[in-house]
This record gives structure tokens, C-alpha cells and sequence, in this order.
């Protein structure tokens, strides 16, 4: 097996449990994957190491959108490299950014880069559509996208 297919092998076990939405498995996946000292390059609030980042976000994001589902659209494994494009989706039913839960479904997209080494995630970069989230929930003008 090669180094991208087997990069994409964990990759896929990190997406089933993100789909679980089970915090502990998440966390339990993320501690099994991500190196301790993995670099993270989001735009996630912390100054964290990226397995610390990781769970940080998907508690927050469970938190708000419980039903929270993260569908997979193109996986590319070059190299070292795994890159995912995402569309994410959910309901906004908890607290978010200082938002209060409005029950307004939304719709966003994501890119990310994760860098493997040894099998174990070293560097993740992401850009998120925080723009369109926000758009979708009220918290910008323009309403839904």
C-alpha cells in the first residue's frame, strides 16, 4: 500500500468519526491520528497545538449544530498530502460565536491539506466559509446565500 493510499485510509477514519458526532470518539480518534505538536493553520481561535485545536472546534461545533454532517466531495492523496473538499451542513440549535441558536439550517463549504508523517497527522491547513456560515445564520447582512 502506498504512503497516499494509506494517508487516505486514516483520513477516512477521521471523517467516520466526525460523522459520528460521538465527542469522546472524535477525541479519541483525534488523539489515536494527530501528532501531539501537529501545526494548524485555521482559522480556528486558539493558539493550540492542532490535536488540542481539532477537539476544541468539534466541541463547539457539536455544541451548535448537533445534527452537524460533514459529506466528503473530492479526496486527493499526493505525496504526503491529503487534500479534502467538504460540504458541511447542520442546524443551528446551540450557542455559536456569541450567536444564540436560531434553528436555521446551514450550508458551507471547506478545504483542507493535512500533512502525514509516519502515518500520523503533522500539519492540517483549512479555509472555511465562515462567511456563509455566518451570512446563513443572521449574523452578517445579506441573509441567506
Amino acid at each position: 500500500m502506498s504512503a497516499g493510499t494509506s494517508n487516505k485510509a486514516v483520513f477516512a477514519r477521521l471523517q467516520e468519526a466526525i460523522n459520528s458526532r460521538d465527542e469522546a470518539r472524535i477525541a479519541k480518534m483525534i488523539d489515536e491520528i494527530v501528532e501531539p505538536d501537529a501545526l494548524f493553520h485555521s482559522p480556528a481561535p486558539t493558539d493550540a497545538t492542532a490535536a488540542q485545536a481539532l477537539k476544541q472546534v468539534w466541541t463547539v461545533l457539536l455544541r451548535a449544530f448537533p445534527d452537524i454532517h460533514v459529506a466528503v466531495e473530492d479526496v486527493i492523496a499526493e505525496g504526503d498530502k491529503v487534500v479534502s473538499r467538504n460540504t458541511v451542513t447542520g442546524t443551528h440549535l446551540g450557542e455559536y460565536r456569541g450567536l444564540a441558536p436560531t434553528g436555521r439550517s446551514v450550508t458551507y463549504h471547506e478545504i483542507f491539506i493535512i500533512r502525514f508523517a509516519g502515518g500520523r497527522v503533522a500539519e492540517i491547513w483549512g479555509v472555511v466559509d465562515v462567511f456563509s456560515q455566518l451570512r446563513q445564520l443572521g449574523a452578517l447582512p445579506g441573509g441567506a446565500l
